[in-house]
C-alpha cells in the first residue's frame, strides 16, 4: 500500500527551545509562531484539521506540557493531516471512527524503505496523539463527538529488554575512553553517570553543577519525564570519575557566561542529546562485545543487573523515576536514605559483600519490558 508522503513543516506553536535539548552545535532553534502556508488544504478554514491543531499546540503550551510531547504530537498530527487531506478531508468533522480505522489499517499495512513493518509500538505512537487531539476537540465542543473514544489499539506483548550487558560487557564499555585526551575524561564520567544511575540521556543533558550532592552520594534530576523531579543515588566511582572531569577539564571547556551545565561540550555549550548517544554508540561499538549501542542500554543494565542482585522492585522504581507500572496496583515511596543504602549494596560497580537471594518474578519482568517501551519511544523515527 502506498504511504502518504509528508515532508515536515517548522513547529506551528512558538514554544521557547531550551539549549542543548534537539539542537545541534550552537545551532539557534525555530523563534515565532508557525503560521501554514497557504498550499496547505483548509489553511483558510477555521474548522480545518490544520487550524485545529494549531489551537490544540497552543493548548498545551499554556498547560505547560513537556515540549517532547508536544513536538512529538504535532508531528504525528501533520503526518495525519496530510494523509486525510490526500482523501479529501479537511475538517475535524469529517473524520469518524471508520476513518480513524482506516488511518489504523494504513499503519499496520504500510512499509518502511527497508521493506520492513512499522513496529507496534511505533503504529501506537501515530494513534495516541489522535486520541489526544480528539478527546482535546470534544472537551472544548469542536466536535459533537469523539471518534477515537472507543479505538481498539493493537495489543503489545510483553518482552524484556534486548541488549542488556553483563558486568564484565559494561566494564569494557567504561574503559574505551581515551583518558589521555580531555574528551575521553568527560566522556567516561558520563558514562560512569549513566552506568551508576540509569538516568535517560535527556536528563543527563540538563545535569547542573549543583545537581551533585557529593556528602549524600546523590543526584538531583530535575525535570525529567513528566516534568517530575527526583533524587536518586550515584555510586562513589561515577562521583570520582565526576571530581576528576571537573578539576580537569570542565574549566577549559567553560567560557563566556557560565550556565552550570555539568557536561559541555568543546564550544563550551551543553551537549545535545544526539551527541551523547553517539558518543554512546562509538563506546559500545568500539568495546568489541557484539551489542548495538544507546544509552538506554546503561539504563537497562543498571536495573537489571541490581535486580539480579536482590534489589526491590520499588527501589528500582524509584530509581528510574517510574511512578507505576502496569502489574503494580500501589506505587510505594521509598526513602532516598533507604534507596542509597541498596543502591550501594546491589550495584555492580563497586564489590558486593553479599546478595539478597530471591527472584524479582513478574513485577520484575514488566519493569524490564517497560525500559525496552522507553527506548523504542525514544528511537524511533519511522515515518509514514
Amino acid at each position: 500500500m502506498a504511504a502518504a508522503f509528508f515532508h515536515p513543516q517548522p513547529p506551528l506553536s512558538d514554544m521557547p527551545r531550551k539549549r542543548g535539548r534537539g539542537t545541534k552545535k550552537g545551532r539557534k532553534p525555530h523563534k515565532g509562531i508557525y503560521h501554514p502556508p497557504t498550499q496547505i488544504i483548509g489553511a483558510g478554514d477555521p474548522d480545518s484539521i490544520w487550524n485545529h491543531m494549531h489551537r490544540f499546540t497552543q493548548w498545551q503550551v499554556e498547560r505547560d506540557y513537556s515540549h517532547h510531547t508536544i513536538d512529538a504530537r504535532e508531528r504525528t498530527l501533520r503526518v495525519f493531516a496530510a494523509w486525510a487531506a490526500e482523501r479529501g478531508l479537511v475538517r475535524v468533522q469529517e473524520i469518524t471512527r471508520p476513518i480513524l480505522e482506516r488511518w489504523q489499517r494504513h499503519l499496520f499495512l504500510h512499509r518502511k524503505a527497508d521493506g520492513e513493518p512499522l513496529t507496534v509500538r511505533s503504529q501506537l505512537a501515530h494513534i495516541h496523539p489522535l486520541i489526544a487531539f480528539f478527546r482535546w476537540l470534544a472537551r472544548e465542543n469542536h466536535i459533537l463527538y469523539n471518534p477515537a473514544s472507543d479505538l481498539e489499539l493493537p495489543r503489545i506483548g510483553r518482552r524484556l529488554p534486548r541488549n542488556v550487558m553483563t558486568i564484565a560487557e559494561a566494564e569494557k564499555v567504561l574503559s574505551v575512553p581515551n583518558l589521555d585526551l580531555a574528551m575521553g575524561v568527560r566522556d567516561r564520567a558520563m558514562l560512569e553517570v549513566l552506568y551508576s544511575t540509569g538516568i535517560r540521556r535527556a536528563e543527563l543533558v540538563h545535569l547542573n553543577l549543583y545537581d551533585i550532592e557529593r556528602e549524600r552520594g546523590v543526584m538531583m534530576v530535575r525535570e525529567g519525564k513528566g516534568k517530575k523531579d527526583r533524587v536518586v543515588p550515584v555510586g562513589i566511582r561515577a562521583l570520582q570519575w565526576i571530581d576528576k572531569y571537573l578539576a580537569d577539564v570542565r574549566p577549559d571547556l567553560a567560557s563566556g557566561a557560565d550556565d552550570g551545565t555539568l557536561f559541555l561540550s568543546t564550544y563550551g555549550q551543553a551537549l545535545g542529546v544526539e551527541r551523547i548517544a553517539e558518543i554512546v554508540r562509538e563506546a559500545v561499538n568500539d568495546s568489541g562485545i557484539g551489542k548495538r549501542g544507546s544509552c538506554h542500554m546503561f539504563r537497562h543494565t543498571m536495573a537489571t543487573l541490581m535486580l539480579e542482585n536482590g534489589a526491590d522492585i520499588r527501589f528500582i522504581q524509584a530509581m528510574l523515576g517510574h511512578a507505576d507500572l502496569k502489574t503494580t496496583e500501589i506505587y510505594t515511596q521509598v526513602s532516598i536514605k533507604a534507596l542509597k543504602a541498596v543502591h550501594t549494596a546491589t550495584h555492580p560497580a563497586k564489590p558486593i559483600r553479599s546478595r539478597v537471594a530471591g527472584s524479582a518474578g513478574e513485577e520484575a519482568e514488566a519493569l524490564l519490558a517497560l525500559l525496552d517501551a522507553e527506548a523504542d519511544a525514544e528511537t524511533e523515527t519511522e515515518d509514514v
